[in-house]
């Protein structure tokens, strides 16, 4: 049973040292018992503490590392249903397959498209974070090639998936020090062989069996084996199965604490049409999968996917912001146009986009709103014609450029009589909305 964050005090050793990160010791005890603190936050918590806590004040999702060094992943240690409520904090994991089944050349040109795959969005650079290396061929030789090129050509963390334990084991000691996770086909017909080959090589497994039943029985005798680090899959399900097991584990995991649920979840995502797979993956994301697996190389495919995660895994309590300060598109000269808006990442991002469209090299102005768009600051008394001329100001954009003029938002024309008398810059109404700045730029401006 849960521990309460009082009971949890109890053990604690009421220094308030903030070590945790914490203020006082109370209040990581509070974060502890609602699964957003683990205990080994706490550097001076004895271990007859730890030993007397035990499970019972865990995180009710297992956090799972993959890889090694630098491009190592996590995933899980979740702790609540609805985003709301806290947020979610280890992303999900976009893999993209590989099988033994392609010749060696098409196997490489494969992993070398998925290296490739790298998006800007939002200020973020996103790609694909596994490759997962699938023993199509059933030959244990030909899957520990295939995870050997797939190592050294795609550079990602791989998840090793094959039905045979046998196989499995072999190519985990081929790429042993890459740290891959063990995805065992089938686990529940030889869980055994399955348990020991993770437990020797020290790696994470994903344990595969059907439905809720089976995975809980398949984890609980993992867990009693000794293995902490599980990821739990239902494996190849429709749609509908699939969401629906995904509901059901998290509650079980967050809500009733049930701890052979208490890992992350991996689902495949693999369809002969292209959109269903995408669709799929979307959805898979949305409703909490660990890992998504898609055959998919496709630019347009694998981005829609990360969009979807990229938004759902924002910090809802937290507006996405850029750096307030001077920004530029392209090399903007002397002549070059002095453009303001908010910090708040969607406004700021629209701009740049439009800026880029028109090919027009500009300097942009980020006044720091704390985050918040246009209209709102303006509301809030943050986007005004003092912060506006503030920004002028610190980012000595008037020493980059040979003239005195500064374009603002159309919605907060009303500013510009103001930040005229307060700047001492020529004040010039730019469009209301973002998307009408290519034609102002390249008819209406003029240094």
């Amino acid at each position: 049973m849960a521990l309460s964050g009082l009971e949890i005090y109890k053990y604690l050793p009421k220094e308030n040292c903030k070590e945790c990160g914490v203020a006082t010791c109370l209040a990581f005890a509070m974060k502890v018992a609602g699964g957003q603190a683990g205990l080994d936050a706490c550097p001076r918590l004895s271990d007859e503490a730890k030993t007397s806590l035990g499970e019972a004040s865990a995180p009710p999702q297992q956090l799972v590392r993959i890889g090694a060094g630098e491009k190592a992943i996590e995933i899980g240690q979740e702790t609540v249903l609805f985003r709301h409520e806290d947020k979610f904090h280890h992303p999900t994991a976009v893999a993209v397959c590989v099988n033994d089944g392609l010749d060696a050349s098409a196997l490489e040109e494969r992993c070398k498209a998925i290296a490739a795959l790298s998006f800007d969005r939002m200020g973020k650079t996103m790609g694909v974070d596994l490759v997962a290396v699938y023993n199509a061929s059933g030959d244990s030789g030909r899957f520990v090639e295939a995870a050997k090129t797939a190592n050294a050509t795609a550079k990602k963390p791989l998840a090793l998936i094959s039905p045979d334990p046998g196989g499995l084991r072999a190519a985990a000691e081929a790429v042993k020090n890459e740290r891959p996770l063990l995805w065992a086909m089938r686990a529940d017909q030889d869980l055994d062989a399955v348990i020991a080959a993770a437990k020797d090589l020290a790696l994470p497994l994903c344990l595969e069996a059907d439905g809720f039943e089976g995975l809980a029985a398949a984890a609980e005798k993992t867990r009693g084996a000794g293995l902490k680090e599980l990821v739990l899959s239902p494996g190849k399900t429709s749609t509908s199965a699939g969401l629906e097991f995904l509901a059901q584990s998290r509650r079980a995991a967050i809500a009733k604490k049930f701890r052979p649920m208490g890992f992350p979840i991996a689902m495949l995502a693999m369809d002969d049409d292209p959109l269903k797979a995408v669709v799929d993956a979307s959805w898979y994301v949305l409703k909490y999968a660990g890992i998504v697996v898609t055959n998919s190389v496709q630019p347009e495919q694998l981005l829609a996917i990360l969009t979807t995660r990229q938004d759902i895994y924002a910090d809802p309590q937290v507006p996405v912001q850029v750096t307030p300060g001077l920004h530029t598109v392209g090399d903007p000269g002397p002549n070059a146009p002095v453009l303001v808006t908010t910090n708040f990442a969607l406004s700021y991002y629209s701009v740049e986009s439009e800026v880029e469209s028109s090919r027009v090299a500009s300097n942009i102005i980020a006044v720091d709103t704390e985050g918040t768009s246009v209209l709102t600051a303006w509301a809030a008394d943050k986007f005004t014609a003092e912060s506006i001329a503030k920004a002028l100001s610190e980012t000595a954009v008037a020493e980059k450029v040979s003239h005195k003029k500064v374009v603002i938002p159309g919605l907060v024309a009303v500013l510009s009589g103001s930040l005229q008398d307060d700047s001492g810059w020529d004040v010039i109404v730019g469009p209301r909305e973002a998307s009408g700045l290519v034609s102002f730029l390249k008819s209406q401006w003029k240094a």
